[in-house]
């Protein structure tokens, strides 16, 4: 699944890193962005970019291609 996919207040959990740019993955684990971490969408952009997501206690926007890095899965609550 990938963020994208996510509605606004959904939660998910980060299961590992797809494809991408290694220096940018660098900068999502430096952020906490790291697996096994639950995040929860805070707001989407009309063309759903960027995304702002909730993670560790602080508010993140990353671009919709950046986030789509992320390899997630939904957390039912």
């Amino acid at each position: 699944m990938q963020v994208s996919e996510l509605k606004i207040g959904q939660i998910a959990r980060i299961r590992s890193f797809g494809s991408g740019e290694k220096n940018y993955r660098k900068q999502l684990i430096s952020l906490g962005l790291i697996p096994g971490t639950e995040f929860t969408v805070l707001r989407m952009a009309p063309l759903g970019d960027p995304i702002e997501i909730l993670v560790r206690g602080f508010t993140l926007s990353l671009r919709k291609m950046e986030a789509n890095m992320l390899q997630i899965e939904e957390v039912k609550k």
